[in-house]
Formats: structure tokens, C-alpha cells, sequence
């Protein structure tokens, strides 16, 4: 991991000084105790969950680098929150966004690297040439596929933060080209995350922009204002509070005035668009409510409920978050192509082509569910090559919604995911996005529709209600679950969200395929019957919406047996004692005839499973004689068997018949009274008759116990194979889901990336042009002071390559060498220097080969001398990449040594002494003339400290030079 050395590291600040600091806010003001006492309930939920602190994600592309400093620069040091940077980077350079980024923050700026724990007051940036998501809080890096797509780096990191923080994420979307960031945007607003754009001071506003239009963005600010809200929101209770706190507020922990204002909140929105949000699930709701709050900035419920009263239109910007509209075309692909696979050809099988097919897409929101079944539908048509009829019928909440999915126009960060060869099929390019073609448009029906209120539509084909029963409770789910099994067709489908499940009603729907949720309608129905309103109460659009739908209805509905009809024809040809039908899951479907004898409900929870209803000594034989018509698919009878009722035992005969020419398994179950062997006279009779008579009734109950008995036998039988096999199922299921367990962690430590963005070479170009601006701006400065300092020295300067070529040369060197702004390049051999030295290539060769350096003094044709340095060029990694060539002009110094040449050779041929002396008497100069005078040579004399002159040498010299030399001591020119 790499890190900016600038700025103080707060990498060792505690997780629970974090906690401390965001769970600390109140909700009201300190002088009330329930506040308090919540406040502290609050900061106790937090520190429970660890160091829960908001992580904001932070997107751009081009013009990134100059928005992302404007951000960091007035980012505060102890937000408690963590940021972390998505940058369309050149994969094929190194990034120094960290280095920059560093320089104007004292924030930590840290490079990701794999499995990076995220921590809060620190910034963290995207490496290049990687696609980033997090989990569990840690950062995970996935090389960057080649896609024939745009890369989506952010949308990719996005939708992993709302789905890791939910409502702990923010978002935020600067400058930059394309659509990136829309759709993560999204995905953090469906989960109750914060979003900001920048707004028109983006040096690049199309991915700005494209957020805005699409209606996630919930501030539009400067980059300098979005760090200051982002500062702001930071303490709010919302963000800084964890899930968990959030969720056991309101019963747990919330005081009655903060009750008392949810419920009028609640009232609020029902008389503003009639929709009773209470049957929604509480902590969804309140996340929402908590939601607005930070917009709006309030921190209490009941003065956002005043605040509601008060604006209008924050009423609707509620009502509108609450209908929460996360949708998307062909989202999770692999289920729309199991309705191509197995539900469409189910659909189609013996369909006239005069019947439409009918389906109904509850909670539409803009449209692409329904649209994407179209597509599918169409598709599948033409691989048939048949011609049926469609309709869907979408319903929605939101008229808003509804208006932007009639219309069929989406922008182009929402169809991006879409193929080419459905784009040319079913969309019309237009100025910003793409239109959904008219025939499309036309299959499909929209209209406002209240599906826990309204009526339902009718004989449907397929629902497709997906992830929306995830927000409703419990019971509100188990009714919508009631009113779809009411409205398919008996061989209808049920296509419902990855999260959803039928629940309850699994006797009721067969799973087509339990991973993707798509479930095929049984026969029978449900025990709790759909709420239907009275006509009246019908919104207006929706009465429209059902009078057009009776036009298909008109049409004809090819008529097929059923399970009710195949038993009446069975029954009403062969029997007519009681029976039931019962399905394969042995729940009663139909009761005919007077079942109570044989078939009583059962104490405690209600049930219509046979067996459980099955009057005492019946049961086992029933069994037995179900599992036996299930096994080989032949009518059972069972005979004779003792049922009791009311404290005595009569005996009963049972049948059960496989029903056939039907979709699902059923069976008839039949009982009859048996004839019972003639009862003795009360009368006494005495005699062989008598005895006769009893022997006779005594081995027909020991017949019939014996039979009993193995009858309970056969039971035991199979039901210990039956166990056998339950165990071996479970142990083969154990298997297959220890075996999809670690094929999921797999997957989870792989990461494996199904869509990635596609960078544009624009974007790339522009976002390394950015870096290489900086770059370029220190690189000049550096150069205008090389230049500067080159002529501020007034020397001539040669830079060699290793190959002897001429790569840079200061302005006195132009002269000396002759060299021309064009002589770059050139070779030194070719170029006439005035040097007068034949040897200056060879030299500086063989300085380049032995890393050693040189000098020479060598003189022009001017006549001027130079002192020739020439030392080697070292690279930043010390490595010898060439010569330099220094000439210092030494002609000066060349005169001034042959004037004292001159001069030495003057002072030594006189006849006259001349000394050189120190200030204290030593002897630093010694002539030929003092030699003769006093006797002494310069090596002798040069280093001695004469006592006195007079006296100096006497001993080596005649009276004469003696008397001469005193003469000369006197004289003031020479001893001055």
C-alpha cells in the first residue's frame, strides 16, 4: 500500500472514539431526561454493533483530479467517515492521484491495495487497471476484464456499497464524461444511502448530469459545499447510527411524543395520496422517514412531522421515496431466460392462436419489467415462429412512474446493459437516450393500482411481482400471495424476486425453479380468500383498465378439464358414497358427499391435510393406500377397516383412485360402509348352533386382526423405507449444500466480475492528460531553472548520449562548438569545434567506458585556454547514460602565470639580492644575487629565521662581501 509521506497519519484513531463521537448527538435538546435516557439507549446500540462508521464513495472520470482536490481541501480531519475515490485511470500508467491528492489534505491518502480494511478520517484511491468493490468493509481489487462495453468501475463499487452499508452509504458523482455512476447512484438511494452530484462547476458534465436526469441525486452542490454538507451529515443520528439502533427504535427504545409523531406522519401521507403505508414493514418506512429528515436537516420526529404540514412539497418528496423504485431491464438475465425455457413454452402448449396471453406486473415502476417480459415474449415467438397475442397489464403507485413508463423514453446509462441486437430490435434512438418501439408501447397497459386495496386482475397467465413483497408485513404478504392464486389461470406462473418466497402458500404453488423464484399455480385454493373492494371503491384509471381487458376476455378461453371436473365425472359414473379430493401434497381440494363419519378437523391449528383429518384407526390404511395409488398409479381399495366414533368401531370400506387427464397429480378418495357379518339374536340359544356360530364369529375377528396386523406391518414397512429414503435425501441435500457452500466462498474470494466498464480512450487520454499537466508544469519549472542557472554561470556546457550524440549544449558552448539548435542528435565526430584537440571524441569515449573522469587544458583557435572536464552522465537509478563536457576559461589564469614567469625569471638573473620575507622574519624567497651575497644557496637560506642580517653568512663570505653586504642592509630600496 502506498502512502503520501504529507499529512499526520491517523491510521492508530480507536473505533470506539468514532462511535463515541457519532453516537453522542442528540435528538433533542439536553435538557430533557427522556431524551437523554434515549440518547444514551442509542450510543449503547451503536458501540454493540463495532465501529459502524458512514463510507462515502466518491466517482469521476475526466476533469476528476481538479474536483477531487476541491473536495479534499475542505474536508475536515475528524468526520468519522471513510472516503473512498473510483477514477477512470489508464491502466497502462502509474497513477499519482494519491500523491497529488496528498498535498492538499491532512487526511491520509492511501492507494488501495487487495483486502484493504477501510478505516474512518482516511481517503483511499482506486489503483490502475483495477475494478474495486467491498465487503464486510474490506476493499477487494479484480483485474480489469476486456469487455466490448463501457467499463462501469463506479456503478461496480457503488452497488457494492449500498448492498455492503446500506443505509450507511453515500454516493457522490464529480466531473467526468459518459453515464458512469447513475445506476450505483441508484442502487445507494434504494437503500436509504445519500447522494450528491456536482452541479454545473463540473469541468466535465456528463456524468454529473446523467445522475441528476435519471432522479437519484439528493444534493446538487460544488465540490467545497459537499464537503461541508458531507461534514454536516456526518453527525446526524441517521448516518452515524447503526441498522440495528435504527430498527429497535420505535419499540424499543422511541418515547411516546416520538410516537405519537410517526403515527401522525403515517396520517399525513394517507390523506395526501390515499396510501396507508402502515402495512408496510415499520423499519422500512422509519429508514425512509430518517432518510428525509437528513435532507431536510431535523434531527426529531415530531418537528419533521410539523415540517411536513408546513411544506407540501416534502410531503410528496416522502411519498415519493417511500414507493421505493429500483428496477432495471432483464435484471438477474437468468431468470428471464428460464420464462423462454420452460414457462413460455408451458404457456404456449395447445394455445389457439386467437388466445392472448395475459400478464399482469405488479409495482412497474418505470416500466423495464414489463417491457423486458415483451421482449422475452417476442424473442420467444420467433424462435416458435407462431403468432400470439400479448398483454400486460403494469400497475404502479407512483403516477409519476407511470407517466415516464407509458412514455417508454430511458437515458442511455439505463440501457447499457442491453444488447446491441435488442437495442436495433426494440429501440428507437432519439436525442439523449433510447424509446421502446411502438409495438412494444403498445402490448403494454399502464394504470394506477393499489394491490393490497384494489381488485385484482383476472385469469392471468403470469404475475410478475418482483421485490416488492420484501417491504411489506407479514400478513399484508400472505393476502397479496392469496389474491395472485386467485387471479392465474390454473396452469398460471408466479415469477417473484430473488429475496421473495410464497410462504404459506407453498402447498398451493409448484417451485419451476427455487433459486430464481418462479413458480407454476396448483389446483384447489387457498383457505383465506382474497380481499376484494366493492366496484365503487375501483380508482378511475383502473375501472378503465378492466373494462378493456373483458375485450380479451370476449375472445374465448379455450376450456380444459380440471381436477374438480375429472372427479365429478368419475364419481357420478362409478360412486356415490363421500369422498374427497385430495392433491399430491394430500391436502383436501373438494369434499363431496358426507365426509364426517370418516374425516373430522383436527384440535389446534387449522388444516386439510387428510391424514391429520382422518378419524381414528383410519389413518394408517389411508396411508398405505395413497403411497401405494402415488407408487403404481392404480386404483387401491382397502377393506374392512374399524373406524371409531363415539366410543365405537364400524367398519368402512376406502378407495383411492388416481385421477387422470389433468396438469397436477390428484386422487379421489372414497369411503363406504362395509357389510358387516349378521348379528347374533338377543334371544339365547343353546345347541351346536350357538357354538357353531360363535366359533365362526371368533375367526372372523381374528381374520380381521391378523389382516390389521399386517397391515400395520406393511405401514411399518414402508414407512421405515420411507424414513430410509428422507435420510438419504437429507444426506444427499446436506452434501449438495456443503458442496454450494464452498462454490460460494469460492466465488466470494474470487470476486469474479460479470460486467465491467468499458473506458473510453477519451476518458483515459483526458484523466492521464490531467496527471501529465502537473507533471508538465513541474517539469518546466525545473527546466527555466537549469536554464537559468546554465546562463547565469556563463559556461560552455556539452551533454553526450552514450552513442556520443549531442543532447543538450548551453549558449556559450554554441560559439565554441559551432553547434546549431539542429545539432541535436548529431554525433560529436561531426561536429567542427575550435578546440585544438584531436583527441576530445577518443576522451570522452573512454570516460563512458570507464566511468572515470578527466581533465586537460586545451586552447581554441583564438587563442584562448580552457580547462576540458568531462565527467559522466548518471541516471536516476545511478546507472552511466552518457558524458558532460565542462570548459572553464583559464586564459586569465594562463596570462597572470607567464607575467610571473617573467617576472621570476628577472628576479633571478639580477646581480642584486632580493629576499622574500614573512611579517616575522622566516626567509621565503631567495635569489642568485643573495646566494653570492651571503653565501648561502635557496635551499639553504629559504625556511631560516636570521637573528641579524648584518651577521647572517659571515663565515662563508670575504671581508669584502662582508662590508658590501652591510652597505646593502642599510639601503632602503631593498630592505624597506
Amino acid at each position: 500500500m502506498k502512502k503520501t509521506p504529507k499529512g499526520p497519519t491517523k491510521a492508530t484513531r480507536t473505533s470506539s472514539k468514532v462511535t463515541r463521537k457519532k453516537t453522542s448527538t442528540n435528538h433533542k435538546k439536553p435538557a430533557a431526561t427522556k431524551t437523554s435516557d434515549k440518547d444514551n439507549r442509542e450510543r449503547s446500540l451503536a458501540k454493540s454493533n463495532g465501529d459502524l462508521f458512514p463510507i462515502v464513495g466518491v466517482g469521476a472520470s475526466a476533469g476528476g483530479l481538479e474536483a477531487f482536490t476541491r473536495l479534499v481541501e475542505q474536508l475536515p480531519a475528524d468526520t468519522g467517515m471513510a472516503f473512498v475515490l473510483v477514477q477512470h485511470l489508464d491502466p497502462e500508467h502509474e497513477s499519482k492521484l494519491p500523491q497529488l491528492l496528498g498535498r492538499s489534505t491532512k487526511l491520509p491518502v492511501l492507494e488501495v491495495a487487495n483486502n484493504t480494511r477501510v478505516k474512518p478520517d482516511h481517503i483511499y484511491v482506486i489503483p490502475p487497471n483495477r475494478t474495486m468493490t467491498i465487503e464486510r468493509r474490506r476493499l477487494k481489487l479484480l483485474p480489469r476484464q476486456k469487455t466490448d462495453k463501457q467499463y462501469r468501475s463506479i456503478d461496480r463499487f457503488f452497488e457494492s456499497l449500498a448492498t455492503d452499508q446500506g443505509h450507511q452509504s453515500i454516493g457522490v458523482i464529480l466531473s467526468g464524461t459518459a453515464t458512469d455512476g447513475t445506476l450505483g447512484l441508484q442502487a445507494i438511494k434504494g437503500e436509504g444511502g445519500i447522494t450528491f452530484a456536482q452541479d454545473e462547476s463540473a469541468k466535465y458534465d456528463s456524468m454529473p448530469r446523467s445522475a441528476v436526469a435519471a432522479g437519484d441525486v439528493d444534493f446538487i452542490l460544488p465540490p467545497e459545499k459537499i464537503a461541508t454538507e458531507l461534514a454536516r451529515i456526518a453527525e446526524h443520528p441517521y448516518v452515524a447510527t447503526p441498522e440495528v439502533a435504527i430498527e429497535n427504535l420505535p419499540e424499543a427504545v422511541a418515547d411516546h411524543a416520538e410516537q405519537n409523531a410517526f403515527k401522525k406522519i403515517m396520517l399525513l401521507l394517507r390523506n395526501h395520496r390515499g396510501a396507508d403505508f402502515t402495512l408496510y414493514r415499520p423499519n422500512t418506512i422509519r429508514r425512509r422517514i430518517m432518510r428525509r429528515m437528513v435532507l431536510a436537516k431535523i434531527r426529531t420526529l415530531a418537528a419533521y412531522g410539523n415540517h411536513l404540514r408546513n411544506k407540501p412539497e416534502e410531503l410528496e418528496a416522502l411519498y415519493q421515496d417511500l414507493l421505493i423504485a429500483v428496477t432495471s431491464f432483464f435484471r438477474n438475465p437468468e431468470s428471464f431466460d428460464l420464462l423462454k425455457r420452460k414457462v413460455f413454452p408451458a404457456l404456449m402448449k395447445d394455445r389457439s392462436p386467437d388466445d392472448v396471453v395475459r400478464v399482469w406486473t405488479v409495482g412497474c415502476s418505470t416500466g423495464q419489467e414489463a417491457y423486458s417480459i415483451a421482449m422475452a415474449f417476442l424473442e420467444y415467438l420467433g424462435q416458435i415462429s407462431r403468432n400470439i397475442s400479448l398483454q400486460i397489464f403494469a400497475t404502479d403507485l407512483n403516477d409519476d412512474l407511470l407517466e415516464k413508463a407509458r412514455s417508454g423514453f430511458y437515458s442511455k446509462s439505463l440501457v447499457q446493459d442491453i444488447s446491441p441486437e435488442r437495442l436495433d430490435r426494440f429501440f428507437i434512438e432519439e436525442d439523449g437516450g433510447y424509446r421502446i418501439s411502438k409495438t412494444i408501447r403498445e402490448m403494454c397497459v399502464f394504470a394506477r393500482q393499489n394491490v393490497i386495496t384494489d381488485p385484482p386482475f383476472s385469469r392471468t397467465d403470469l404475475i410478475s411481482c418482483r421485490n416488492l413483497l420484501i417491504y411489506l408485513d407479514q400478513e399484508v404478504q400472505k393476502r397479496m400471495l392469496n389474491t395472485f392464486h386467485y387471479a392465474l389461470k390454473p396452469e398460471g406462473f408466479l415469477f417473484l424476486g430473488m429475496s421473495e418466497s410464497v410462504g404459506a402458500l407453498r402447498p398451493f404453488f409448484t417451485p419451476v425453479d427455487k433459486k430464481l423464484k418462479i413458480f407454476a399455480k396448483k389446483p384447489g385454493r387457498p383457505h383465506e380468500m382474497p380481499h376484494v373492494p366493492l366496484a365503487h371503491h375501483r380508482p378511475a384509471p383502473l375501472r378503465l383498465v378492466h373494462e378493456k381487458a373483458k375485450q380479451w376476455e370476449a375472445r374465448g378461453l379455450s376450456a380444459e378439464l380440471n381436477a374438480q371436473q375429472e372427479a365429478d365425472r368419475i364419481a357420478l359414473s362409478r360412486y356415490s358414497p363421500p369422498s374427497v379430493i385430495i392433491n399430491e401434497a394430500l391436502e383436501i381440494l373438494h369434499f363431496r358427499g358426507n365426509t364426517e363419519p370418516y374425516l373430522t378437523p383436527p384440535t389446534g391449528r387449522a388444516t386439510f391435510n387428510i391424514l391429520k383429518m382422518a378419524r381414528e384407526g383410519l389413518m394408517i390404511s389411508l396411508r398405505q393406500a395413497i403411497n401405494q395409488a402415488k407408487k403404481e398409479n392404480r386404483t387401491v381399495r382397502k377393506e374392512d377397516l374399524r373406524v371409531k366414533q363415539n366410543g365405537e368401531g364400524d367398519a368402512v370400506n376406502l378407495e383411492v383412485v388416481p385421477l387422470r387427464n389433468i396438469k397436477e397429480p390428484c386422487f379421489l378418495v372414497v369411503f363406504e360402509p362395509a357389510r358387516s357379518p349378521a348379528k347374533s339374536s338377543k334371544l339365547p340359544r343353546k345347541g351346536k348352533s350357538v357354538e357353531r356360530r360363535g366359533r365362526k364369529s371368533e375367526s372372523h375377528q381374528v381374520a380381521r386382526l391378523e389382516k390389521e396386523l399386517a397391515d400395520t406391518r406393511d405401514y411399518l414397512q414402508a414407512v421405515q423405507e420411507q424414513y430410509d429414503a428422507t435420510n438419504e435425501e437429507l444426506q444427499a441435500s446436506a452434501e449438495e449444500a456443503q458442496s454450494a457452500n464452498e462454490e460460494l466462498q469460492s466465488i466470494n474470494e474470487e470476486l469474479e466480475t460479470s460486467k465491467e466498464e468499458l473506458e473510453s480512450t477519451n476518458e483515459e487520454l483526458t484523466t492521464v492528460n490531467e496527471e501529465m499537466v502537473n507533471r508538465n508544469t513541474e517539469l518546466i519549472r525545473l527546466n527555466s531553472d537549469i536554464v537559468n542557472l546554465q546562463n547565469s554561470i556563463n559556461t560552455p556546457v556539452v551533454l553526450l548520449g552514450r552513442d556520443l550524440s549531442v543532447r543538450r549544449f548551453t549558449q556559450p558552448a554554441e560559439k565554441l562548438f559551432n553547434l546549431l539548435a539542429t545539432d541535436i542528435g548529431r554525433s560529436l565526430a561531426v561536429v567542427r569545434h575550435n578546440l585544438i584537440f584531436p583527441d576530445l571524441e577518443k576522451l570522452a569515449a573512454e570516460v563512458i567506458a570507464k566511468g572515470t573522469a578527466q581533465e586537460h587544458e586545451v586552447q581554441d583557435k583564438e587563442g584562448r585556454w580552457f580547462l576540458l572536464r568531462i565527467t559522466t552522465y548518471l541516471t536516476r537509478e545511478n546507472q552511466i547514460d552518457g558524458a558532460v563536457l565542462l570548459l572553464i576559461d583559464i586564459s586569465e589564469l594562463k596570462r597572470a602565470e607567464e607575467a610571473k614567469a617573467r617576472l621570476a625569471a628577472i628576479v633571478e638573473s639580477t646581480e642584486d639580492a632580493i629576499i622574500g620575507k614573512e611579517l616575522d622574519g622566516t626567509i621565503t624567497a631567495w635569489n642568485r644575487g643573495a646566494e653570492k651575497l651571503f653565501g648561502y644557496t635557496a635551499r639553504e637560506a629559504i625556511g631560516k629565521k636570521p637573528a641579524s642580517w648584518r651577521t647572517f653568512g659571515a663565515e662563508k663570505v670575504s671581508p669584502t662581501t662582508k662590508q658590501l653586504a652591510a652597505a646593502k642592509m642599510d639601503h632602503p630600496l631593498i630592505f624597506g
